[in-house]
């Protein structure tokens, strides 16, 4: 799997959500998802999360502890 960050934006943009609202869903600050928006290569565990919320669709209420667990599936 291999989430680039312009696909996070475009996503981001269509949702019309801000960098805070999308990128706290992952644990990730804005500051970081502007980093990713901008280039930088997320982290496997990042990209984990992502697809689980965003493509697959898991619900965004887990307890954090449990946020953990899924980005560490595959590691």
């Amino acid at each position: 799997m291999n989430i680039t960050g312009e696909q996070a934006l475009k996503l981001r943009t269509k949702l019309g959500v801000n960098q805070a609202q999308f990128w706290s869903i992952l644990g990730v600050t804005q500051s970081g998802g502007s980093r990713y928006e901008s280039g930088r290569t997320m982290p496997a565990p990042v990209q984990r999360l992502y697809w689980l919320i965003y493509v697959v669709g898991v619900a965004d209420n887990l307890p954090p502890k449990d946020m953990k667990a899924l980005a560490s599936i595959g590691r």
